[in-house]
């Protein structure tokens, strides 16, 4: 029987869902179909389905992403050139990625002209890709698109760049899931009978491959059941054994190209290929088309690698490699990658660094990273200059991508290293990187000593925009130290010296703006916004986002909410679409404390989750944010985690790290019962806080020493935490009411002496889930006499062994069952935004980081899924 057919049996559902999918786009509603499974499950079959499902006006267009060792940037949707218009067509050929989404934007935005965009193995993704795909997927709703995604489970592990789309697909209403499930042992037996075997061979068949598809296939293929392949490697050798050995030269030519070959290109690696092709075609190795050709499975590519001698693959390899580079536009990445099979070094060194700077361009910059560790791996000797810029170059991408700060550390000392004696503008340049990446390290000594280093040396170097930018660098280290006066000082010469350069001005407007928030002066935010919109102006993916992070921040000090969650609802998309991983990171973090600062205790796991695992800095504001959640919430681990996160910030020596950590730390022990002091740490935090913090930090740093008793004058500061500390609890609660700052709204009415407002804060405080405080409260009323005391949540959530709520636990046994939001929605009959909160709460309950974990840590508490 057909190939095709023999994996799309029991595929009924999913051809129903495909043209669903496929309607709702036409009729203007854009959708997402995710298509997902091991390899050789029937994903591409089931795509070859989609001609026969699409109206006599619609278009379909497939794209491939392919197994390089460096994706093409733009791979699979360059695939797209010349079935697409001309403004899509010349943005891919430039590789301009803001082009690019805007081309996306105005080729499926036709309603006339309704599209079914087909991305295959989605899992080799390139990050220009990614961005094209989360862009799309975000205005999925609007247009006349139904977009499908193919990909293999197993390569989409915690952490993979692909996850992200998903789960922003997660997030719209239209969007399927498709898990392709292996055959079952009665549908093999049915193929089976339908080959003329008996039931013992079907059995044994299902026994081998387990219903993979693609296995079955290539038995059904061999046609002899005793001959029945152990291995996919065996079945593709048995059929390129019957090629004859010219067709069998152009089939391993082809093998070792991980991509469809188009017809001119065949015609150069193989000027006689085509008609020796029929052969392989026949066998079902490959498919052939006017354009292209292709294998018709990965794996069958793989294995025909994998049988052919080492010489004859690095021959084959630089067969293609001759061929690519003779073409009039070269694709870098592909060049890269043959030249790496080929073992050809100065390919590899000189369109390695072509490819990363492509890759950089088009923000591809994980890309970019692989590009140049390749090029530096080479064996070769290189000029002293020309290796530091590459190290320099490597080391800036890894900060870009959150690479491991030991490797990001070390390729910029080695870039320092190699730049003694050399020009003091580039030797600067690099001491002021070395400072930046210190300070991410959390070594203030060495980002000083670097900073004073780079300005030593560029001071009679006579380039002023160096300079500027290094006395901007000192600027941002003086303000995050506290130290305002230098802060300014340095500010204002960086801002004297390169007002002209966008970088230095957002850069150096950034510091003073920090320092003058600490001062209150009142033009702060205007200066922080004026950082952001030079930053923005000039497209400095760095000064952008660090702005907008600070702005978040003080937004949040400042009790301004509603502007905090905008920006960081702004932001994030901003650095998600810029690829900037190491500050994506941060803003994330950054709304995880508008969540808490908001009492959405469990959204703030989740959001700072990524960031906890980051460099020192990082890790260091999440486990502030984390613990404060945990320790509100009772959740095990609070305390631990906030002495870690004390730990890293008295190595910085800020107080800006200090301060949060002491206060949190306090809190936490004074909710857990524990009766070990932090007195000393706050008196410490309180003194150095006065001097080098803001004012909202010296306030909660004298309620939690009035409430350890140690009381301390606070000499007027205005913020609702030192009126806490007076007494004055009734402002307080006013304050924080209107803020919408519902915890720290409880805890001012948990100081009152009236019952009636306990039984207000009892409310809030059960409503968010914050069972510490609540008990205290709780105790509390029952000293006073109160009869009447609300029980709080119900028995069943307090004997879950993670505080799940009986619709949450529904909810979790759906999420492991693989549903999607909007699968659960109509299983459960709840909203889209109803059901978004049980997950962002049961991934919270259950300190799961993605989704999948979630299985495993039910499994953990025995809350494994019942009948």
């Amino acid at each position: 029987m057909p190939l095709v057919s023999v994996a799309m049996v029991e595929r009924d559902d999913e051809c129903l869902a495909l043209g669903s999918a496929v309607r709702e786009a036409w009729a203007g509603s854009g959708s997402v179909v995710l298509v997902h499974g091991e390899a050789g499950i029937g994903k591409s079959s089931l795509v070859r389905t989609i001609p026969d499902l699409l109206p006599s006006r619609g278009r379909l267009l497939v794209g491939y992403c392919d197994d390089l060792a460096t994706p093409r940037v733009f791979g699979p949707l360059r695939d797209l050139a010349g079935r697409v218009g001309a403004p899509l067509t010349r943005a891919l050929r430039r590789g301009d990625r803001d082009e690019v989404l805007q081309a996306l934007r105005d080729e499926f935005g036709w309603a006339s002209n309704p599209t079914v965009l087909v991305i295959e193995d989605a899992h080799w993704a390139d990050e220009g890709t990614l961005d094209a795909l989360r862009y799309l997927v975000r205005r999925i709703a609007g247009l006349p698109l139904a977009l499908v995604l193919t990909y293999r489970d197993v390569e989409v592990e915690t952490g993979h760049p692909l996850r992200h789309v998903l789960g922003l697909a997660a997030g719209q209403e239209r969007t399927r899931r498709l898990h392709l499930a292996p055959l079952s042992r009665e549908a093999v037996r049915a193929l089976g009978a339908r080959a003329r075997w008996s039931r013992t061979d079907a059995d044994e068949v299902f026994a081998v491959t387990a219903g993979n598809p693609y296995f079955v296939t290539e038995i059904l293929a061999a046609g002899d059941v005793s001959a029945v392949p152990v291995t996919i490697a065996d079945s593709v050798r048995a059929r390129t054994a019957r090629l004859g050995p010219a067709a069998l030269d152009v089939v391993e030519q082809l093998a070792v190209v991980p991509a469809a070959v188009p017809l001119p290109l065949l015609e150069t690696l193989a000027p006689a290929g085509l008609p020796l092709l029929e052969g392989a075609e026949r066998r079902g190795l490959l498919t052939v088309t006017p354009s292209h050709v292709t294998f018709r499975h990965e794996l069958t590519r793989r294995a025909v690698v994998d049988s052919m001698p080492a010489t004859r693959r690095v021959v084959a390899n630089r067969v293609v490699l001759a061929a690519l580079l003779a073409q009039p536009e070269v694709e870098v990445s592909r060049v890269v990658h043959h030249a790496v099979q080929a073992g050809d070094t100065d390919t590899i060194v000189h369109y390695g660094q072509i490819a990363a700077r492509e890759a950089v361009a088009a923000g591809a910059h994980r890309e970019a990273a692989a590009h140049l560790r390749l090029v530096l791996t080479q064996p070769r000797q290189w000029d002293a200059g020309t290796e530091a810029d590459l190290w320099e170059a490597l080391a800036v991408e890894d900060y870009v991508i959150g690479a491991a700060i030991d490797e990001t550390l070390a390729a910029i000392r080695r870039a320092l290293a190699l730049r003694r004696g050399a020009d003091p503008r580039s030797r600067g340049q690099t001491l002021r990187w070395l400072s930046r990446l210190c300070w991410w390290a959390g070594d203030p000594d060495g980002a000083n000593a670097a900073a004073d280093e780079a300005i030593a040396v560029l001071g009679p170097a006579g380039d002023d925009d160096l300079l500027a930018m290094a006395f901007s660098n000192r600027a941002q280290l003086q303000t995050l130290a506290g130290r305002d006066a230098d802060a300014i000082s340095a500010a204002g010469r960086a801002i004297a010296l390169g007002r002209d350069n966008p970088a230095v001005l957002s850069h150096a407007l950034n510091s003073l703006a920090n320092t003058l928030f600490r001062m209150e002066h009142p033009d702060a935010f205007a200066r922080m916004r004026e950082s952001l919109r030079v930053a923005l102006d000039a497209d400095e993916p760095e000064n952008a986002c660090r702005a907008y992070l600070n702005l978040i921040e003080h937004e949040v000090v400042q009790l301004r909410l509603d502007d905090a969650r905008a920006h960081a609802a702004e932001a994030i998309g901003y650095a998600e679409r810029v690829e900037f991983t190491t500050y994506l990171w941060s803003l994330r973090a950054a709304l995880a404390k508008v969540h808490l600062a908001a009492g959405d205790l469990a959204l703030v796991e989740p959001e700072a989750a990524s960031e906890s695992h980051g460099w020192p800095i990082s890790r260091c504001n999440a486990l502030i944010v984390i613990g404060r959640a945990r320790a509100r919430r009772g959740d095990a681990g609070a305390v631990d985690l906030l002495r870690e996160a004390r730990d890293i910030a008295l190595r910085m020596r800020e107080s800006q790290w200090i301060a949060p950590a002491t206060t949190a730390l306090a809190e936490a022990l004074a909710l857990d019962g524990d009766p070990t002091s932090v007195e000393a740490e706050m008196v410490e935090a309180y003194e150095q806080a006065r001097q080098f913090g803001v004012l909202a930090r010296q306030a909660e740093l004298v309620y939690w020493l009035r409430r350890y008793g140690r009381p301390v004058r606070h000499h007027g500061l205005r913020h609702p935490y030192a009126l806490l500390a007076d007494g004055r609890w009734r402002e307080a609660a006013d304050v924080w009411h209107a803020a919408g700052f519902r915890y720290e709204y409880a805890l001012a009415l948990s100081e009152s002496p009236d019952p009636a407002d306990h039984l207000v804060a009892l409310s809030t405080l059960d409503a968010i889930g914050a069972a510490p405080l609540a008990r205290q409260i709780r105790a509390r009323l029952k000293t006073l006499g109160v009869s009447r005391i609300p029980r709080g949540p119900a028995p069943r959530t307090r004997r879950n062994p993670a505080g799940l709520t009986g619709r949450q636990t529904q909810v979790m046994r759906l999420l492991i069952e693989g549903l999607t939001n909007a699968e659960i929605a109509d299983a459960l009959v709840l909203s889209i935004r109803t059901v978004d909160s049980h997950v962002a709460a049961v991934l919270g309950k259950l300190g799961s980081r993605t989704r999948r974990d979630v299985a495993a840590r039910a499994a953990d508490l025995g809350l494994t899924p019942g009948p």
